[in-house]
């Protein structure tokens, strides 16, 4: 029967993570950028300065008064808590000695165009989202598929389907790739550096109860606590890593020019091309073992708009300009810092990404930290894996909540949460190998339906943004602004009401 299943699920992963499905994902970047006139190089300035520039200057990105609300700032790093995982450290150098030193050029290409998908997800999740019964916000692919999609003349039912299997798919990937794949991690890393009793069942059981002791303090108390511990976590994380990261580059600095030349210099070849794209495109910084490459951000699979929905922003373009954030931080600063140190140690083949020692994904990252820091590089891997994987549990958590909560309902959130915690148990005893591959398959799975709702709804981005930009660049006075805030009159109302009095 599981080799029946391994079999099946080869076959769809294979599509799933296949040239179409990658064009798709490329393609939808590509036209948002297109069509948005190329805003993240137009504005990319006001970007950054709207978001991680405001984070000292305006006080309602760092907070928020709205109780059943989170900041902006809290969206981010809780966004980023599930993006920045032990991808960002194995995965880069699985697709170094996949695709060599160029597969890190398509890497940056696509985080510049997935910057347009993030975005559009992101301004739809906002304009098309609404309260549940506890007054928080509820947003997300399903949200726009069924009430964007849905409200197109003959794409009711379709939109409705789609929402659904987009929640089922959302479900089963929280569970693997959000879960049991991270707390895999977390048991891997500590036990490289510490042993409880000498019994791999034994430690397991111990380091997960310990994840299940302190994530259920996190996760229970829903997403405002889950945004208050990765408010502390990531930021505190991300440093951590550069700073390590940046202590190795320096000390190699002689090859950070060689490096960034093997990078362009093999950035054309087939191999390149092939591992990079195959690499960087399909996303996902969750687990130490990607059959097909890494996930350096989630732009197009819809995930991390569930979590940036639930801001108390107003304005959809905002919201927008975080996710540009987001895929930049994550892909073109840690995953660089990550390609970087690896270049720059001597442990590959600058020619062909090849490990000189034979040692991949999390060993080969492992490997540039001990020969810089000895044992102390060791401990400084498994801290920031622990880190980075436990902060994505934290994330997913919250994903599996919000499609489980569309699927169900808000009171049987409660099923999941336990039903999440008891898996990190089970995650903490066993390889599980198959559920990372088959959470794999539900994670592409992901971006299907999604990126239809995104390619569908591009028309509705598109005046969204020529909106914001007329009101924030054009010659209008205040009172002759009109607003496109959100799909339903009684929000728009109340934003923009909001907004006109300066809140």
């Amino acid at each position: 029967m599981i080799e029946k299943v391994t079999q099946i699920n080869s076959v769809v992963n294979n599509f799933v993570w296949g040239v179409p499905a990658l064009t798709l994902l490329i393609g939808t970047g590509v036209l948002m950028t297109v069509l948005t006139r190329f805003f993240q190089f137009t504005h990319f300035g006001h970007s950054m300065k709207e978001t991680v520039g405001s984070l000292f200057k305006k006080k309602d990105i760092l907070k928020t008064d709205d109780d059943h609300s989170i900041s902006q700032f809290q969206a981010l790093c809780t966004a980023l808590s599930a993006t920045i995982g032990t991808g960002n450290i194995s995965g880069i150098a699985y697709a170094i000695t996949m695709g060599g030193p160029g597969a890190v050029f398509w890497m940056w290409v696509a985080a510049i165009v997935g910057m347009m998908t993030n975005y559009s997800e992101n301004v739809l999740g906002i304009y098309f989202r609404r309260r549940n019964e506890r007054g928080e916000w509820c947003g997300g692919a399903m949200y726009y598929l069924r009430d964007g999609l849905g409200s197109r003349k003959g794409c009711k039912q379709i939109g409705k389907v789609l929402a659904v299997l987009f929640s089922v798919f959302a479900v089963f990937a929280s569970f693997g790739i959000g879960n049991m794949g991270q707390v895999a991690s977390i048991k891997e890393s500590v036990l490289n550096v510490v042993r409880f009793t000498g019994s791999d069942m034994i430690d397991g059981l111990i380091i997960g109860g310990m994840i299940v002791v302190v994530a259920a303090l996190v996760i229970i108390g829903g997403i405002t606590r889950i945004a208050r511990a990765n408010e502390r976590i990531v930021p505190f994380m991300a440093v951590f890593y550069i700073v390590g990261s940046l202590a190795i580059i320096l000390r190699n600095i002689d090859m950070v020019i060689p490096a960034f030349g093997a990078i362009l210099k093999g950035a054309f070849s087939m191999k390149a091309v092939a591992g990079g794209i195959g690499g960087a495109v399909i996303k996902q910084a969750v687990t130490w073992g990607f059959k097909r490459g890494v996930f350096s951000n989630e732009a197009g699979l819809g995930s991390s708009v569930m979590v940036h929905s639930a801001s108390n922003v107003k304005e959809p373009v905002t919201q927008g300009l975080w996710g540009i954030f987001e895929v930049f931080f994550d892909t073109i600063i840690v995953c660089t810092m990550t390609a970087l140190l690896i270049l720059t140690s001597g442990i590959v083949d600058l020619e062909t990404g090849a490990s000189l020692s034979g040692a991949t994904k999390l060993g080969l990252a492992t490997e540039a930290f001990t020969a810089q820091f000895g044992a102390l590089g060791g401990i400084f891997i498994a801290v920031a894996v622990t880190l980075f994987a436990f902060s994505t549990v934290l994330g997913w958590s919250f994903y599996g909540t919000k499609a489980w909560e569309y699927l169900f309902g808000t009171k049987a959130t409660v099923i999941y949460k336990v039903i999440f915690l008891a898996v990190v148990l089970v995650g903490s005893t066993m390889g599980a190998d198959l559920v990372i591959d088959l959470s794999d398959t539900f994670n592409g799975l992901m971006a299907i339906p999604n990126l239809i709702g995104v390619l569908s709804l591009s028309g509705t981005v598109m005046a969204i943004t020529n909106n914001y930009c007329e009101r924030t660049f054009g010659n209008k006075t205040k009172d002759g602004m009109t607003y496109m805030l959100s799909h339903f009159p009684d929000i728009q109302k109340e934003h923009e009401k909001a907004i006109r009095a300066g809140k």
